[in-house]
């Protein structure tokens, strides 16, 4: 089976993108998911979207962690859809996408950037403590379509982001599901610098929008940030995030920044499978 697929990148959060609208393409399988996601052996990427028919709205978007497991969500994700989803012709500049959190409104701003409104924000938990080794470290947990727990910090280049990351990403006071971890420093009232340890990757992600809302959200509501706010990525690129503000919370969050097409190739899924080895 010939699989054609587009690698984009969304604030060097990198995706590879495909066309499932006929519904062939085995995203259940997560074994060989993960093996198109290797870095070395497959194409490489830190998620597989899919878009998909949807009976709701304009496209569904399907997203896939490298591991092959689903995930409900993924800001810079969503952005690289809209844009994918509209060089396929599936919707116009403006559009509604289906996401196993609900819908979402996108719109493609220009040549590069594209808007989306993300999901309202749940589960805040502001200044939690969680103990590794015989650190205490405090945060916010918030949801913002995937759980986040944001710590701030001076200075982020000081942070071992992977090694704490992962720890943190496996405590038990955010079991089952775990958490991504970000690591912020803030720079003024309406400006910030990120750096992100995102589980399905397990290692320090270039960018994730997700991350980006949380910082950002968590930065209005209980550390006198200021809106709109401009977050820079542990790859050195620009997301914007704004929103509304009704009942010192919060809501109708937009996401905005780049995205690019990197390359396009087809790749056989015949030469993919468990067995490995080569005689």
């Amino acid at each position: 089976m010939l699989l054609h697929f587009t690698k984009m990148h969304g604030a060097a959060n990198d995706f590879v993108m495909l066309d499932d609208r006929d519904g062939t393409v085995p995203w259940q399988d997560y074994v060989l998911m993960s093996l198109l996601a290797a870095r070395r052996t497959g194409i490489g990427c830190e998620g597989i979207i899919l878009i998909q028919q949807s009976q709701r709205a304009d496209f569904r978007m399907r997203f896939l962690n490298p591991d092959g497991t689903e995930v409900d969500m993924c800001g810079n994700g969503a952005r690289c859809a809209a844009w994918f989803a509209h060089k396929l012709g599936v919707a116009g500049k403006s559009m509604t996408m289906e996401t196993s959190c609900g819908l979402l409104d996108a719109e493609i701003v220009n040549d590069c950037n594209v808007k989306v409104w993300m999901p309202e924000a749940t589960a805040r938990s502001y200044g939690m403590t969680v103990h590794v080794g015989d650190k205490a470290i405090e945060g916010d947990y918030i949801n913002t379509g995937v759980p986040h727990f944001v710590i701030r910090t001076d200075s982020l280049e000081k942070i071992d982001v992977e090694s704490l990351g992962r720890a943190i990403r496996l405590h038990p006071a955010f079991a089952p599901e775990g958490v991504n971890v970000d690591f912020v420093t803030q720079r003024a009232p309406n400006r910030m610098t990120i750096r992100t340890y995102e589980r399905g990757v397990e290692a320090e992600s270039g960018a994730c929008g997700t991350g980006a809302v949380a910082a950002a959200i968590t930065s209005v509501e209980a550390h006198s940030g200021t809106l709109p706010m401009t977050v820079r990525t542990g790859g050195g690129f620009i997301l914007g995030v704004d929103t509304d503000w009704r009942g010192n919370r919060c809501t109708g969050i937009t996401l905005t920044g780049p995205v690019r097409e990197v390359y396009t190739g087809t790749i056989d899924l015949d030469l993919f499978g468990n067995d490995l080895s080569c005689e």
